[in-house]
C-alpha cells in the first residue's frame, strides 16, 4: 500500500520533495497558505507588469554543472531560456568613477586592477580563488545523510583539492575583506556584491558560476519558474490545496499522525514534510516539544538573512544600453525605517527580460534591506494609514532618486508596488519576514543541520531552515534529499526521471 506524505508549504523545497516522492511511489499532498507556488520564489501581476521577487541567478543553468541535470529531473531545461549577463553590476563612487564586475574572471580581474590598482596583490588573490573554484563540482547527487563508507571514500578525493581554500575563504566575511581595500571604490564594490556579513566563499563561487555561464536568469521570471515545477508536480499525481494554512502538526506516541488546518479540519498522513518556516514549524504546528539544545542554539544565537522592502516600478520607457544591475551614490541618505538609511542604493533594470513588461515599457526595482521587520509589522497592526504613509513616502523618494539619476521617469511611472516585511511575513510566514533563511557567516559555516527532530518520528524538514545559504537550488536540493533519506529508511531504491525523457530512470 502506498504511503501517503503530507508536505507543508509548495515553496521550491516542498514542490521538489513532492516531485520526487511522487516519482517513488509515494502519494503526496502539499498544503500551501498563499495562492501561488514558489514561496519566496515569487512574483505578482500589477496592471500588465509582473513584480519579480526573488530569482537574481540561477545556479545550474548551464548544462556543464550538475545542478543543470538535477533541474532536468524537475523541468525540461533545453525549453527555459536563461541570460547570462556579461557584468554582474556596475558600481559607481562619488567622483564619477565606477568598476564593472564582469562576469568572466579574466575580464573581471583586468578591470579591478585598472581601477584599483594600489589593490593588485588582494585582486589577484581574489581572482585566482574564483580560477580555482571553476574546477569544483560538488557531488550533490546523493544526499550526505544516506552516505556509507564507500561513498565517503569516493568524495573525499574530490574535495581534499578545495578544502584549504573553503577553509580559507569560508573563515572570513565580505566585510572584513571589503576593509582589507586601499581603494574606497574597490571596497565598496565588493560590500555590495552580497550581504557583508556573508563569508566570501559564497561570491567565490558564484562567480565561477557566472563564468562558466552557469548561473543565468531565467526568462519569465521567479513565478514563472516555480510554475514549471509545479506543473511537474501535478503531472506526476500529486496534489496542492492553496490558501490551506497548516496549524498544527498532530503527533500520537511521539510519531506524527497528520496535520491541522486553519479551519479546523485534521487530515491524517503516515509521513509529514515540513518544507514551512522553521521556527513556526518547531514551536507553533509543534509547540516545541521536539528539540535539543542544538536546535533551540540556532534560533537563539545564529543570524538570519534579514527583510526588506522591495519598491517596483513599471515605467513607459526603455533602458536601452543601461546597466540592468547598478549601485550608485544619492545626494542624501534614504531612511528605510527607524534603524536604517542608505547612502548608496542599488537599482535592477529588467531590460532583458520584456516578458515582465508591455511593449515599450520596462520593470524597475529597488531592494533595501533592514532587519527592523518589527517595525514594520507593528505599524501596520497598530496604525494601518501611517503604514501606507511610510510606504508611500519610500516610493517617492525612490522615485525621485532614479529621476534625478535617468531622467524621464517620474512622468512616466505607470506603476508603483511597495513590499514590507509585514507583507513578506503576510504571505510567506517567514520567521522575521527574512528573504531567506540562515545567513552563510563564518560562524554558521558549512554547518549541516539535520532534517528530522530529536525523539519524533516520520517528521522530516526541508529547505532553507535546514540548509544554510538558502537559495533556489539549494532549496530544490533539500527536497530531493530528504526524499532520499525517507527512502533509505523505507530500503527502497531511489528512483529519479528526466522530466524530458518521462521512460529514463535512474536509481541511486
Amino acid at each position: 500500500m502506498r504511503k501517503k506524505v503530507t508536505i507543508i508549504g509548495a515553496g521550491i523545497a516542498g514542490l521538489s520533495a513532492g516531485c520526487y516522492l511522487q516519482m517513488n511511489g509515494y502519494d503526496t499532498e502539499i498544503y500551501e497558505l498563499h495562492n501561488t507556488p514558489g514561496g519566496l520564489c515569487t512574483g505578482w501581476k500589477r496592471k500588465g507588469f509582473t513584480i519579480d521577487n526573488c530569482i537574481h541567478w540561477l545556479v545550474g543553468s548551464g548544462p556543464n554543472d550538475k545542478f543543470y541535470h538535477l533541474w532536468n529531473e524537475l523541468i525540461d531545461m533545453k525549453n527555459v531560456e536563461f541570460v547570462n549577463h556579461e557584468e554582474w553590476m556596475k558600481v559607481e563612487g562619488k567622483d564619477g568613477r565606477f568598476i564593472r564586475v564582469f562576469t568572466d574572471v579574466n575580464k573581471l580581474e583586468n578591470e579591478m586592477l585598472v581601477k584599483a590598482p594600489e589593490d593588485r596583490q588582494l585582486i589577484s588573490e581574489f581572482t585566482n580563488a574564483i580560477r580555482r573554484f571553476l574546477k569544483l563540482n560538488m557531488p550533490i547527487e546523493k544526499a550526505p545523510e544516506t552516505y556509507g563508507l564507500l561513498d565517503v571514500l569516493r568524495v573525499i578525493p574530490r574535495y581534499l583539492p578545495f578544502l584549504g581554500a573553503l577553509r580559507k575563504w569560508g573563515s572570513i566575511s565580505i566585510q572584513e575583506y571589503a576593509d582589507r581595500c586601499m581603494n574606497p571604490l574597490l571596497k565598496k564594490t565588493f560590500e555590495f556584491m552580497f550581504l557583508e556579513e556573508t563569508v566570501v566563499v559564497f561570491i567565490i563561487m558564484t562567480l565561477a558560476w557566472m563564468h562558466k555561464k552557469s548561473a543565468g536568469y531565467p526568462i519569465g521570471g521567479s513565478l514563472n519558474f516555480a510554475r514549471l515545477i509545479e506543473r511537474r508536480y501535478l503531472e506526476l499525481g500529486g496534489k496542492i490545496n492553496y490558501k490551506s494554512k497548516v496549524t498544527k502538526i498532530t503527533t500520537e506516541n511521539d510519531s506524527v499522525t497528520g496535520i491541522v488546518l486553519e479551519n479546523g479540519e485534521a487530515r491524517d498522513s503516515d509521513i509529514v514534510i515540513s518544507a514551512a518556516d522553521g521556527h513556526y514549524t518547531i514551536f507553533e504546528m509543534l509547540k516545541g516539544k521536539y528539540l535539543n539544545d542544538k536546535i533551540r542554539g540556532y534560533y537563539d544565537n545564529y543570524e538570519t538573512f534579514p527583510s526588506y522592502v522591495l519598491v517596483s516600478l513599471g515605467v513607459s520607457r526603455t533602458f536601452e544600453g543601461e546597466p540592468h544591475s547598478l549601485v550608485f551614490p544619492l545626494e542624501k541618505p534614504l531612511a528605510v525605517d527607524e534603524s536604517i538609511a542608505y547612502e548608496d542604493i542599488m537599482v535592477r533594470i529588467f531590460n532583458f527580460d520584456r516578458t515582465l513588461a508591455p511593449e515599450g515599457r520596462t520593470l524597475i526595482s529597488v531592494m533595501l534591506p533592514t532587519g527592523n521587520y518589527e517595525y514594520w509589522e507593528s505599524l501596520k497592526r497598530s496604525d494601518v494609514e501611517e503604514y501606507k504613509l511610510q510606504k508611500e513616502r519610500i516610493a517617492k523618494e525612490v522615485i525621485e532618486i532614479l529621476d534625478n539619476k535617468y531622467g524621464n521617469i517620474q512622468s512616466n511611472v505607470e506603476v508603483i508596488d511597495v513590499s514590507t516585511p509585514s507583507t513578506v511575513i503576510r504571505y510567506t510566514n517567514n520567521w522575521k519576514g527574512s528573504f531567506e533563511g540562515w545567513l552563510m557567516t563564518p560562524r554558521m559555516g558549512f554547518r549541516n543541520m539535520q532534517k528530522t527532530l530529536p525523539g519524533l518520528k516520520n517528521f522530516y524538514m526541508a529547505g532553507q531552515w535546514v540548509e544554510p545559504g538558502g537559495g533556489v537550488p539549494t532549496a530544490m536540493l533539500s527536497g530531493r534529499n530528504v526524499t532520499q533519506i525517507i527512502c533509505k529508511e523505507a530500503r527502497k531504491k531511489f528512483v529519479t526521471i528526466k522530466c524530458w525523457n518521462r521512460n529514463q530512470s535512474h536509481l541511486l
